[in-house]
């Protein structure tokens, strides 16, 4: 009779998978039961969403990184100048008019003796709070309206880009030069009504594309199928996948809104002095360039930077949302 081996409590018996048992010890058993996914991590781990997933990626970005921390400088500054200025933009004097650099005045001054650099510093807040506001305005207006057309087609929906192909045949600087220049307002409304009038229906188009994309899945026939109400399959099951196009658009958008709004301002029909703006600097100082070019180069320069790290973040943030280049 074959001798019965002694019980050791620190080895087990796991099995092989194959119908057969294999002889480990408990540290080997822990390892085996325990052992680590394709990525690293624990099979027990949940799956990460697409969010989860661009997140990731963006915070090893460079471009991200760099372009984020331009634009939060730049919300900085818009918000609390008085940070990296002390003077007025408002305050000139005739006396320094086309002066280059002084101590305390490292861009100069321009045709009318102001500051350039707090000009400058100043002029961020009107771009940027165009840029937003627009953006907002264009992105809410946009997704509803081709969100809804896209998840109940028929008439509405056809009539809808009969519209959109209307707004898409107005030229974006002859429609401002027209509707701008009846307004007497100087403030940034008009020029953010203006550009959320004209910019909705691009994102109305991504928009009701994404929607119809994302109806045809199968979870979203199941939780019909299950009775789900057209109010929950379109909040809790079709906008949340397919709401990623709209925000990438948007975003390089907002870096074009802002070069907008110059471009209306430095034609006149968009801001209007007093208000300090980029594009009303560069207007001014486009008749003594020869004379002046550092009036002309700073706020030139800071408007292409912001314009430049917006379209970077929003090429960042489309390469992290698309499951193509993953």
């Amino acid at each position: 009779m074959p001798e019965q081996e002694p019980y050791e409590p620190e080895r087990v018996i796991a099995g092989t998978g194959m119908g057969g048992t294999m002889d480990l010890g408990a540290s080997e058993a822990v390892t085996l039961e325990k052992a680590p996914g394709p990525d690293g991590g624990s099979p027990q781990d949940k799956p990460r969403s697409l969010w989860s997933d661009a997140w990731h990626d963006l915070r090893r970005n460079p471009v991200f990184i760099l372009s984020a921390l331009v634009i939060l400088f730049l919300i900085v500054i818009s918000v609390w100048p008085s940070l990296i200025t002390s003077g007025s933009p408002l305050k000139c004097d005739l006396a320094k008019a086309q002066e280059g650099s002084q101590s305390g005045h490292p861009f100069g001054f321009n045709g009318q003796g102001c500051d350039v650099y707090t000009r400058t510093v100043y002029g961020a807040r009107t771009s940027v709070a165009v840029g937003v506001l627009a953006t907002l305005g264009v992105a809410v207006l946009g997704s509803v309206l081709g969100g809804l057309a896209g998840f109940f087609g028929g008439a509405g929906d056809a009539v809808l880009s009969r519209i959109t192909d209307v707004f898409f045949a107005i030229p974006v600087v002859l429609g401002g030069l027209v509707l701008l220049s009846v307004i007497t307002s100087n403030t940034v409304w008009p020029v953010i009504g203006f550009i959320v009038l004209l910019g909705w229906p691009q994102i109305s188009r991504i928009a009701r594309g994404s929607v119809i994309t994302a109806k045809q899945n199968d979870y979203v026939q199941a939780a019909r199928a299950l009775g789900a109400s057209n109010s929950r399959l379109l909040l809790r099951h079709i906008a949340p996948n397919a709401v990623a196009p709209v925000i990438v658009v948007a975003t390089i958008a907002l870096g074009t809104y802002i070069s907008l709004e110059a471009t209306l301002s430095f034609l006149g029909v968009g801001l209007k002095p007093p208000s300090v703006s980029w594009g009303i600097d560069i207007s001014a100082a486009a008749p003594y360039v020869r004379n002046a070019p550092h009036a002309l180069l700073w706020p030139s320069g800071a408007l292409a930077l912001t314009v430049l790290a917006f379209i970077m973040l929003g090429d960042a943030v489309r390469d992290a949302l698309d499951p193509k280049l993953r």
